[in-house]
This record gives structure tokens, C-alpha cells and sequence, in this order.
């Protein structure tokens, strides 16, 4: 295999593995799980905390922080006292995966140095303008924000629906 070759593998296997570093967190799925289960129950009175838990099978206190963490970035009504539980305080179609991942995870970027809105200079990067890697993570995180940014909660319920009646 000639050398361009072999540096062009390289490469792509040092990609895979920041993205496999780099999968969905648990706390992110179960946000979105949460969110999506809310969502079709929109019309319905608050939901608890233990059904949520118990219907897509999170563990319970990680999702009391998880659905907190939701409430105080104002995705979330909560009810205290009996009859009470979460409910979704906006529209599934006006809460977006590129906002729920942003308050449970951070940055999206793979790199700091790619990062819109939690950038960090790379310590072993020698000049930011013409590295590579800095620039070939640029167009990731620019694709993946811009699914995130047009998929909302509603659009995951339309395609749960959509995949179960293609089951």
C-alpha cells in the first residue's frame, strides 16, 4: 500500500475513534427519551417521574438531574403534590436536539478547537489556520449542528411512527 495510502487510513481510523469517543452520551439519549415520551403525551396530565423512568428504562435519580436540568432551561413545566409530574412547556415542534444536547452535554464540536460556543486553543496544534484535522472537524460539527438544528422532538415522535408502521 503506498504511503498516501496508509496516512489516508490512518487518519480515517483516528476519526472513527474520536467519534466513537465522541457517541451520544447516555444523559443526551435519555433526554431525548424523555422529552420524546413527553411529547406524545402532551394532551395528557403530568407525567412522573417513576413512569418515565420505568417506560424507557432510565434509572430513576440520574433522571429526577436529567429532567431538572430540562425544567431550569425552561423546557419543562413541573408539578409538586398529587396529580403532579413533568410536562413539556413548549411544543414538541419548538424544542430542537441541538439544544437539549448543548444544556446536557456541552459542546458538540469533536475538537475544542472546532467549538462554536465552548472553543479551547489545542495545546499540541502548532498553527490553528491551516491544521487539518481542526478543519476537516469544522465540517462535522457544521453538519451535525445542522441536522440537530432542524430535527425538533416532534420530528423524533413523526419518525417513531413513521419507522413502527414500517416495521
Amino acid at each position: 500500500m503506498p504511503y498516501q495510502q496508509i496516512k489516508q487510513h490512518k487518519f480515517f481510523y483516528l476519526s472513527l475513534q474520536a467519534l466513537f469517543l465522541n457517541m451520544l452520551s447516555k444523559k443526551t439519549k435519555y433526554a431525548i427519551k424523555a422529552l420524546v415520551v413527553l411529547g406524545k403525551n402532551a394532551d395528557k396530565p403530568p407525567m412522573q417521574i417513576s413512569k418515565i423512568a420505568e417506560e424507557e428504562k432510565i434509572p430513576k435519580k440520574f433522571l429526577e438531574q436529567i429532567l431538572l436540568d430540562l425544567r431550569n432551561a425552561g423546557f419543562l413545566y413541573s408539578k409538586k403534590g398529587a396529580g403532579g409530574g413533568y410536562s413539556l412547556n413548549k411544543d414538541a415542534k419548538d424544542i430542537y436536539l441541538v439544544q437539549i444536547m448543548r444544556i446536557t452535554d456541552g459542546p458538540i464540536a469533536m475538537v475544542p478547537c472546532a467549538s462554536l460556543n465552548f472553543y479551547h486553543k489545542c495545546d499540541e496544534c502548532h498553527q490553528e489556520t491551516t491544521c487539518g484535522i481542526r478543519d476537516v472537524f469544522i465540517e462535522v460539527r457544521d453538519a451535525t449542528v445542522k441536522i440537530l438544528s432542524e430535527t425538533s422532538i416532534a420530528d423524533v415522535i413523526s419518525r417513531e411512527s413513521t419507522l413502527l408502521l414500517n416495521e
